[in-house]
């Protein structure tokens, strides 16, 4: 559906600062190098901590982080080949959540149900996801495609973000290209025009026309001179929960959010960029230039970035009830597409849960049963 481009003013629903997610989608734990054969490393998606391990043969678990025997944290035990031992008594865990060991048992006895909660990880693109929803429909859907992976027409940059403010903070900063003003130090982009917005379930889409000027202008090939003014439209594109945007073939970023809580955001992204060099010198010099972009150029804006995030959701927390007011139309689109999503996820979860109490057999006590209710 094609929304209107004018800036008009609305007041903003404070509850996006309290939605939540769905969960039903697959979302980053992290770089996959990170997770190292042998560790576990902690991870909470949306208030679910999990414990998260490579075993023996490379591939990457999650289980709930929280041991179904004492629910200590499964995090602080210890990988044995491909299970995880509880640190408190030892219990083993494997990949799937199933208790397999316990140390101390009698070995002809059977073990005890015990199963910690496992979740569906796959790697791809350089990242470990996680699906924290239904498992059932993890492979109904799959992460965001990234075609510029392993393009050697690109230079991929990865950048990781993190934020002490809700996802909504965080995706609302994606989508607002108006707000160049707070990185007029940085050369960054001047004189914003909102020229297309368009929203369909689950999706924005918005292109924005500006305008470039100076020492990084050049460098990213935007412009001859460091003096010329030239203009480029980036396009803006939020598929629920995860992001993508592009600056006429000069760049392009995949932003990927990991919603921890509240008000804490994570976010993996890959950034793509186009540089006017020959291959050979590309490939001698690809190191320290990845460094470079993302230390001296894409850490600063992101920097500025991150303080006005976190300035934002501290006000939120102080005066949940105070009003604010936006004229971005595609900012209110996204807004929309995130509660939309949030209270279909919701309704539908009470659907199947009403479903299935209606499924549940009504059991009558019998008067034997009754009597010895009885005091």
């Amino acid at each position: 559906m094609k929304l209107a481009t004018q800036l008009t003013g609305q007041n903003v629903q404070n509850y996006i600062r309290e939605t939540g997610i769905d969960p039903n989608h697959w979302y980053p734990l992290g770089w996959a190098y990170r997770f190292k054969q042998g560790e576990v490393v902690p991870v909470t998606v949306w208030q679910q901590p999990m414990a998260v391990f490579r075993d023996s043969h490379g591939k990457i678990h999650a289980l709930e982080d929280a041991c179904p025997h004492k629910g200590v944290e499964l995090h602080q035990g210890k990988v044995d080949g491909d299970n995880l031992l509880c640190p408190y008594h030892g219990w083993k865990f494997n990949g799937a959540g199933q208790c397999v060991n316990i140390p101390y048992y009698p070995a002809d006895q059977k073990l005890p149900c015990a199963q910690a909660r496992s979740y569906p990880v796959r790697e791809q693109y350089g990242i470990a996801w996680v699906f924290p929803g239904d498992p059932d429909l993890a492979e109904t859907c799959a992460p965001p495609q990234v075609p510029e992976y392993g393009d050697d027409n690109w230079l991929m940059i990865p950048i990781t973000g993190h934020f002490g403010a809700h996802f909504s903070i965080a995706n609302e900063n994606a989508m607002d290209v108006f707000h160049g003003f707070l990185h007029e130090d940085l050369q960054g982009w001047f004189d914003p025009v909102l020229l297309d917005l368009q929203q369909s379930e689950g999706l924005v889409k918005a292109d924005y026309r500006v305008s470039y000027k100076g020492q990084m202008a050049k460098f990213l090939g935007i412009a001859e001179t460091a003096d010329e003014v030239t203009s480029r439209v980036i396009s803006v594109r939020y598929r629920y929960p995860h992001y993508y945007s592009s600056l006429e073939g000069v760049s392009s970023i995949h932003l990927m959010r990991l919603p921890v809580s509240p008000t804490e955001t994570r976010s993996f992204a890959l950034f793509f960029l186009k540089i006017r060099l020959p291959k050979w010198l590309l490939s001698v010099i690809k190191k320290p230039l990845v460094l470079f972009v993302e230390r001296v150029l894409f850490q600063r804006f992101l920097d500025q970035d991150i303080g006005m995030m976190e300035s934002e959701q501290r006000n939120y927390l102080r005066n949940r009830q105070r009003r604010y007011v936006e004229v971005n139309p595609a900012i209110l689109a996204l807004q929309r597409t995130i509660t939309q999503q949030y209270e279909n996820y919701m309704q539908q979860s009470k659907t199947i849960t009403d479903r299935d109490a209606e499924s549940r057999p009504t059991v009558t006590p019998t008067q034997e049963d009754a009597s010895s209710l009885t005091p």
